[in-house]
Order: structure tokens, then C-alpha cells, then sequence
């Protein structure tokens, strides 16, 4: 089954019974990651990690920035196990490691036995949405060596990674929209892969519903500003 081929301005879009919704998750690998001024900095040291001092480095960013993304790459190349820091208990028998979410629920002499043990052959990468200095672990050995970590900060998306995810949300759908549906949602989604995605499905299925083009008129109506 194909699509109409779009017009330059507008998107005939088939019956619901014909959609084609193909949703896939993000690959994570280095090929699928998009590069900008927002993340040139933090994917420099993911890709240079014999830079960190004592092996250790703080991926932070808000959600939807990329970290686990620039993690996964890291891992990928470093052979890191990757662990959620909730259910970090003890040291998994050391080597490269990446602990997800490390200002959430992690278990502090856990964490201070992985930072004894890093180095450069058991390298730790560790993402948290705030610094380390801010995490609420009251451990003062461990506080004083989060304190001391080398930082990776990532923005959230900038316009040119925005409109990559909007893109490739949409062409999962087999849909090439105009370029003003696009910069329209530039101006008003949260910036975040979960929102572009959001934000495309509920175009696309109200297209779909009302049997209608995909216009900047209807992403209008979609996101409430009528």
C-alpha cells in the first residue's frame, strides 16, 4: 500500500481504515545521533573518554536531551554494562559502566564503591537531569568525588535536532509535511523527542479522523490554538 505523493504546501491524507502508522523506538548508535551546537560539547567527551579525569564523567541535561542516547554510544564502544541507579546495590564485577538517572533513588555506598573502583580500565559514565552537587546523597566521601566530577552538559534540543526528530516522526508515517507544519511546531511543542512524537501522532490521526490535509491550520487545532 503506498500514499498520494504530498503536495509542496499540503498532505492529502487516505481514510482511517488506511493509515499506516510505523512507530519504532530512536536508535540509539552513533549513526542516528544528531549532532549540533547543543550537544558538540557533551558528545566530544563521550567520544574522547581517555580524557576523563580518574575515569569518571557526569552526563547532565534535561530530559529529552540525549543522554541516554550518548550513553548507548559510549557503551556501544566501551563494552559498559548499563544499569538504572535504583538498582545499583553493589559493584557488578567491575569494567566500564554506565549508571542511568544517577539523581534518582541511587543507593550511596553502592555508588561511592564504583567511584573507588573507576579508572581507566573500569571507566564510569553517570546521567542525572541535575549536577552532582545537587544530588541528595549524604555520604561525605562520595559527596566530595561527585563534587570533583568532569561535567558533560547537554541542552534541550535546538531547532536543528528538533526538526530532525519532527521529520523522521513523521516519515515513520510514510508523511513528508509542508515545511510551514514544521516550523509551526518548532514555535510550540516542548522541546523533547517524547513531545515531537506526541505532537505527530496527534496530527496524524486527526488528519486521518477528519479526513483532512495536514496544514499548519490543523496542527493549530491540534495543539488547542484556535
Amino acid at each position: 500500500m503506498t500514499r498520494d505523493a504530498p503536495s509542496a504546501e499540503s498532505l492529502v491524507r487516505p481514510g482511517a481504515q488506511q493509515r499506516l502508522a510505523l512507530e519504532r523506538p530512536w536508535p540509539l548508535d552513533r549513526e542516528s545521533f544528531i549532532a549540533s551546537p547543543a550537544n558538540a560539547a557533551a558528545l566530544q567527551l563521550i567520544e574522547t573518554d581517555t580524557a576523563w579525569p580518574e575515569g569518571r564523567l557526569a552526563l547532565i541535561g534535561p530530559e529529552g536531551s540525549g543522554k541516554t542516547h550518548l550513553a548507548a554510544i559510549w557503551a556501544a564502544r566501551a563494552g559498559a554494562q548499563v544499569i538504572a541507579a535504583a538498582d545499583l546495590r553493589a559493584l557488578h564485577a567491575g569494567g566500564p559502566l554506565v549508571i542511568e538517572d544517577a539523581d534518582r533513588g541511587v543507593n550511596a555506598r553502592a555508588l561511592f564503591a564504583v567511584h573507588e573502583a573507576a579508572g581507566p580500565s573500569a571507566p564510569a559514565l553517570l546521567t542525572a537531569r541535575t549536577r552532582p552537587r545537587d544530588w541528595p546523597l549524604d555520604l561525605p566521601d562520595l559527596r566530595s568525588r561527585l563534587n570533583a566530577m568532569m561535567l558533560a552538559e547537554l541542552s534541550s534540543p535546538d531547532d536543528e535536532v528538533l526538526s530532525a526528530m519532527l521529520d523522521r516522526f513523521f516519515r515513520e508515517r510514510n508523511i513528508v509535511p509542508p515545511k510551514s507544519v514544521t516550523a509551526f511546531l518548532l514555535r510550540r511543542i516542548e522541546r523533547s523527542a517524547a513531545a515531537a512524537r506526541r505532537a505527530v501522532e496527534q496530527i496524524d490521526e486527526a488528519a486521518s479522523q477528519s479526513r483532512r490535509n495536514i496544514t499548519r491550520d490543523l496542527a493549530r487545532e491540534v495543539l488547542g490554538e484556535v
